[in-house]
């Protein structure tokens, strides 16, 4: 087992995050001695954050909680360009507009999990466009460009993947690397960043950088890499079968997010409360090795964390009451979603499509003949069924997890 001298690689290390590093014994004695700046970049594709970015903000928190300095960049330039990393085709592109908008929505997510200001520990966001944007291109070429050869830029799986598979890859795209590259050489200048943290597929990206850095102005930078995080059943964290887990509550409530963590499989609770809550790490094994009904009981401490911690100690606690409501009490939890109604009578497919739960009237007839549509708790089999909702409110649910309620207003 590697023993680490500074708080931040021990950190990382016992809680499950590392990977890969780069010089680990020089890394870890300057992590020891002073405060490090490091950064972790977001590109701006959508207007939210998701559960697969997680990993990546958690990082920047350990890095604060263990007395240094989390830069979170706004992709604000790179996303004009597309990081092939990992995808099998280009990016479709959004103008100034799009992303100025995507960066407004997600800048509150960083929030609940960092602390900003102007300290020297405080975490500070920054938009490469501000650099990138000012670049000229022959000079760009000329003193950056140089610096890399397209043979290494062809042996990156990025790009050698994308190859193999015979998919296009644009000149445009090709160039994200040296962007990237740049902005590690750019923070090293602006705000003596040291560190470059990502997930694995950033590797290569990220040794580039601390290379052009080496060779522009002697500097001594460092990478960090998270393993790829999959859930234990093999599938890719942060999806689900209604798709992503959004970090913003207008796209996914908290109510919900609670539930994706409660519904997580036994055999990760304890890996993802080292990676995602701050819960204590005695606390942890204490919990991971409870059995048979008693794991829930450790599903619904990780909810209750992962969700405080993304939406506030409040809506955790809301989210929490009405599971308990729903699930174990019978009743219809006051947080649920609702379809309002001004007839008295609404169809059992109309239903299903207008709460949210199927996205058509084909997908709401397989729902009910495979015996997953019930109102207030009994199954409905026959996919012409009307709900009256003269008296009172109906609970209505789809599988075991999609619940809502109809009322007539």
């Amino acid at each position: 087992m590697t023993h680490y001298q500074s708080d931040l690689l021990r950190l990382l290390n016992d809680r499950g995050y590392i990977h890969q590093l780069t010089d680990a014994q020089a890394l870890d004695s300057l992590a020891a001695k002073s405060i490090l700046p490091g950064y972790i970049g977001f590109d701006v594709t959508a207007d939210s954050l998701h559960v697969g970015n997680l990993v990546q903000i958690m990082l920047l928190r350990r890095l604060q909680q263990s007395g240094h300095k989390p830069i979170v960049v706004m992709g604000g330039g790179t996303t004009k360009v597309g990081d092939p990393s990992g995808k099998d085709e280009m990016r479709k592109l959004l103008d100034d507009e799009g992303i100025a908008s995507n960066f407004a929505k997600i800048r509150g997510s960083f929030e609940n999990f960092l602390t900003f200001g102007d300290g020297p520990t405080d975490a500070i966001m920054v938009n490469n466009d501000d650099w990138l944007s000012q670049l000229e291109y022959i000079p760009f070429l000329r003193d950056i460009g140089r610096h890399f050869t397209i043979n290494r830029m062809l042996a990156f799986d990025s790009v050698k993947l994308r190859l193999e598979r015979e998919q296009p890859l644009t000149f445009l795209e090709f160039n994200y690397m040296i962007l990237q590259a740049y902005d590690f050489l750019e923070l090293s200048r602006q705000y003596g960043c040291k560190l470059q943290m990502g997930g694995s597929d950033q590797w290569g990206n990220i040794v580039n950088g601390i290379e052009l850095a080496r060779r522009m102005d002697g500097a001594e930078l460092f990478g960090v890499t998270t393993p790829l995080i999959t859930k234990a059943d093999g599938s890719k964290m942060g999806k689900s079968v209604d798709g992503a887990i959004w970090l913003n509550a207008d796209r996914l409530s908290p109510y919900d997010y609670w539930q994706f963590w409660r519904n997580t499989d036994d055999r990760d609770v304890g890996r993802f409360m080292r990676l995602f809550t701050d819960i204590d790490l005695d606390e942890v094994a204490r919990l991971e090795a409870l059995e048979g009904s008693e794991i829930n009981e450790a599903k619904k401490r990780l909810a209750d964390a992962a969700t405080a911690m993304a939406h506030g100690q409040g809506a955790a606690e809301e989210a929490a009451k009405t599971a308990q409501q729903t699930f174990e009490q019978g009743a219809a939890g006051s947080n649920l979603p609702v379809l309002e109604i001004s007839d008295p009578q609404i169809a059992l497919l109309d239903a299903l499509v207008g709460i949210g739960f199927c996205a058509s009237k084909g997908e709401a007839k397989r729902l009910v003949a495979g015996g997953g549509a019930r109102i207030d708790d009994e199954p409905v089999g026959d996919a012409s069924a009307t709900i009256d909702l003269s008296d009172t409110d109906k609970k209505i649910s789809a599988g075991k997890k999609k619940h809502g309620l109809l009322r007539k207003i």
